[in-house]
């Protein structure tokens, strides 16, 4: 169980050190909005565990999936593994952006994984709270080890830049968005911004939940590859600097397709088809 698979992909970034190259998102596993399901619990976590075992080692999960059952699953799945080949990634959701409330959000999110967090982010920005009350509270998070990194999600530049300048011991060190082949918004601002200023950055909704199984030339690539539509999405990611995509792994099926993005190369010709086709 500790030997993870050999051709599993590495991101290493200046912020956080090296990361699987593809993730798990866990978002519907354990429940929803604040509402927990057991109905899979389970199914989840074997799918989880075989993620890790296939070098998926980055999981990214938050209090508000399923009323943090998704955390629970989570910490469940990873028992076993060395804790040092994980990055676990958990969300604070706005109504926790006060300093106390950030902490009371992040101790309990360290009980229910059974163990800190690599990186803690705050799920979107909060309409209400100052956004260097939230910085304090993730550094003292981070000086207390409940977290080793903090980060943001759900922002734009100016929002970083704005939380990066609140820092006063620990600098930000990544950014969770959405972005995908089809939501590209992102290419032309905080993408750029993260590879530069040497920040981890997270791609939610990468394979636009299933969407870009469909798509013929991705499916075309895929033949010439011996892969999927979905693989060839994923490994195209793969080939973007610090961009870590998190597909969401909730069955051993998709688990193992994800995790075959890993472990070869599209050329740079079929690269850049891929991304005028999609542009």
């Amino acid at each position: 169980m500790d030997r993870l698979v050999a051709m599993a992909d590495v991101k290493c970034v200046k912020s956080v050190g090296c990361v699987s190259a593809v993730g798990m998102g866990t978002w519907g596993m354990g429940g929803g909005f604040w509402t927990s399901d057991h109905s899979n619990d389970e199914g989840w976590v074997e799918a989880l565990r075989l993620g890790v075992e296939l070098g998926m080692t980055l999981i990214d999960t938050a209090e508000m999936y399923g009323g943090g059952h998704s955390e629970e699953l989570v910490g469940r799945a990873v028992k076993g593994f060395k804790r040092d080949e994980l990055f676990i990634v958990t969300k604070v959701w706005p109504n926790h952006a006060r300093y106390d409330d950030a902490l009371r959000s992040l101790e309990a999110s360290a009980r229910r994984l059974g163990t800190y967090a690599d990186l803690v982010l705050l799920h979107w920005p909060s309409d209400s709270v100052p956004i260097c009350e939230t910085v304090k509270a993730f550094e003292a998070a981070v000086d207390r080890g409940l977290a080793r990194f903090w980060g943001l999600s759900n922002f734009d530049v100016r929002g970083i830049e704005e939380a990066r300048s609140c820092a006063k011991r620990h600098d930000m060190a990544a950014v969770e968005n959405r972005y995908s082949l089809r939501y590209r918004s992102d290419e032309n601002s905080v993408i750029p911004y993260a590879e530069r200023e040497g920040l981890l950055y997270l791609a939610y909704t990468p394979i636009e939940k299933g969407a870009l199984a469909g798509d013929r030339l991705l499916s075309e690539l895929g033949k010439k590859y011996g892969k999927t539509a979905i693989q060839v999405a994923l490994n195209w990611y793969i080939g973007m600097g610090t961009v870590v995509p998190i597909p969401k792994a909730g069955n051993k099926e998709h688990v193992r397709e994800n995790a075959g993005a890993m472990g070869w190369r599209l050329s740079a010709e079929d690269w850049e088809a891929i991304s005028r086709h999609f542009k």
